[in-house]
């Protein structure tokens, strides 16, 4: 019996173990990768709406979260038998300390003496956060928003989700300027703003032994742009010698 106890549990483990496999895909493939950006199947079943509007402090500008609808079947086994219902949310971002969060479509903008609505990107994007530089706003008069999100379905399942190498964007607080900042193909790490000097520090993981995955063997690449300058010039450093 205990040997027949240890069998299952081994059987078990290797399972789990195969579906993990099956499951995790690598962030980048790449055969035809320069059709990543042509991919995307759009969903034809979802329904996009957007959140009530937000006004960061000091600005012109309402912005507008978009996004689907979001319909979750949950099930409620465990109360109500073997049924299940629809649990329908139509809150689609969350915001707190001049930043935006969720998973976007997009963003709309309109100045707030205007009717006028206009959209941050026409093209299919996945945007986690949008984040207003209010110091660097207060201090240079620069009004710079920073995203993060996927641009292009690297892994080529045909979709923009999480398994997809992140991005790093700025644009003004219109809407304009909106502009690349990471380079294709390299995951972005982490960013931040260093107030004192004006200062948009960022790093990103590139594969370059091109086995789809960010791993130790990779190349970890180190940028600032000065946003106290019109202009966003992206300059290269190198802390580790």
């Amino acid at each position: 019996m205990k040997r027949l106890h240890i069998s299952l549990i081994g059987m078990a483990f290797l399972l789990l173990v195969s579906c993990k496999e099956e499951v995790e895909k690598p962030k980048v493939t790449y055969d035809q990768t320069a059709k990543a950006k042509e991919s995307i199947r759009a969903d034809s079943s979802q329904i996009q709406i957007a959140d009530l509007p937000i006004q960061m402090d000091g600005t012109d500008y309402l912005l507008h979260p978009v996004a689907d609808l979001s319909i979750r079947e949950k099930g409620i086994k465990a109360r109500y038998g073997s049924s299940s219902v629809n649990d329908l949310s139509f809150t689609i971002s969350n915001y707190g300390e001049y930043e935006i969060t969720g998973y976007l479509q997009n963003i709309r903008f309109q100045k707030i003496d205007s009717d006028s609505i206009h959209k941050l990107t026409d093209k299919p994007v996945l945007i986690q956060t949008a984040t207003y530089l209010k110091s660097v706003a207060d201090k240079t008069n620069n009004h710079v928003m920073v995203y993060t999100m996927m641009d292009m379905d690297t892994n080529k399942d045909g979709k923009l989700d999480t398994s997809d190498i992140k991005a790093l964007y700025l644009s003004d607080i219109s809407g304009g300027k909106f502009t690349k900042i990471s380079t294709d193909f390299q995951e972005l790490i982490d960013w931040k703003l260093i107030s004192s000097k004006n200062r948009l520090y960022y790093r990103t993981v590139e594969d370059t032994n091109k086995n789809g995955e960010f791993d130790k063997n990779d190349a970890v690449n180190y940028y600032y742009i000065d946003l106290s300058n019109k202009e966003w010039k992206i300059t290269g450093y190198e802390p580790v010698l």
